[in-house]
C-alpha cells in the first residue's frame, strides 16, 4: 500500500482528496497543524479508508522534522507528497502589508520547498515517488498574474519550483503543479464553481500518476497549461 502525505489536509480540497486518496486504496497521511483539528476533519472522512492524521506546519521548520522523525520511527515512508497548505491575503503589490508577503511565502513557497527537501530524498533512493504541488491559475504568467499580489508571486514561485524540482530525477519520481480551479473552499468562498470534490480530482490523477507520466508540467483537468 502506498503512503500519502497531504499538507492542509483537514479541510477543503486537501480533506476532499485525503478521502479521495483513502478510497483509491493509498494509506493518508492527513497533515494538519493541531490535533484537535485532524479529529475533527477524521470524522468528516469516516469510512472513506486508511487515514491517519499527523500534526504538521509547513511554516515551521521544526515542525516538519519532528513530522519526518516520527514517521520514520513507525516505518512510514511517504511515497506520494502533496503541497496543499496555503494561505491568501488580499492587496495589490504596492499596499499589501509586508507581513503578509512573509507569510504567503512562508507557507505557500517555503513550506512546499521545506516538505520536499524533506520528503523526497527517499523517493529517489527508492525510485518512485509522486509530488504534487498546488498552485493555481494566479500564478501563471500566460493566464496574467491577476489575483491578489503576494498570492499570485508565491504560487509563481512554486511553478518555478515544480519544474527546477523535476530536473535529474529517476523516471520513477514524478512532480508537477497542478491548477485545481476556482474551488468553494474557506478560500475560494461560496460562490465559487466547483466543489472541493471537483478541485480535488485534479490532483488526485497527478498523485497516482502511472509509470511513464508527465513531470515538471502545469496541470489543469487533465490539459497542460502554460505556465
Amino acid at each position: 500500500m502506498r503512503t500519502a502525505l497531504v499538507t492542509g489536509g483537514n479541510r477543503g480540497i486537501g480533506l476532499a482528496l485525503c478521502g479521495q486518496l483513502a478510497q483509491a486504496g493509498v494509506h493518508v497521511l492527513m497533515g494538519c497543524r493541531d490535533e484537535e483539528a485532524g479529529a475533527e476533519a477524521l470524522r468528516a472522512v469516516a469510512g472513506a479508508g486508511s487515514i491517519t492524521p499527523v500534526e504538521l506546519d509547513v511554516a515551521d521548520p521544526a515542525s516538519i522534522a519532528t513530522c519526518a522523525r516520527l514517521l520514520d520511527m513507525q516505518g512510514q515512508a511517504v511515497d506520494i507528497l502533496v503541497n496543499n497548505a496555503a494561505v491568501l491575503v488580499r492587496g495589490d503589490a504596492l499596499t499589501v502589508d509586508e507581513t503578509d508577503i512573509l507569510e504567503s511565502l512562508q507557507v505557500n513557497l517555503l513550506g512546499a520547498w521545506r516538505c520536499c527537501r524533506t520528503f523526497m530524498p527517499p523517493m529517489i533512493a527508492r525510485g518512485w515517488g509522486r509530488v504534487v504541488n498546488v498552485s493555481s491559475g494566479w500564478g501563471s504568467f500566460t493566464q496574467g498574474m491577476a489575483g491578489p499580489a503576494s498570492y499570485s508571486v508565491s504560487k509563481a514561485a512554486l511553478n518555478a519550483l515544480t519544474v527546477s524540482l523535476s530536473h535529474g530525477l529517476p523516471p520513477g519520481v514524478l512532480v508537477n503543479a497542478v491548477s485545481p480551479g476556482w474551488v468553494r473552499t474557506r478560500m475560494g468562498g461560496p460562490e465559487a464553481d466547483r466543489s472541493p470534490d471537483e478541485g480535488a480530482r485534479g490532483l488526485l490523477r497527478l498523485a497516482l500518476l502511472p509509470e511513464g507520466g508527465p513531470s515538471g508540467r502545469f496541470i489543469r483537468d487533465e490539459e497542460e497549461v502554460g505556465w
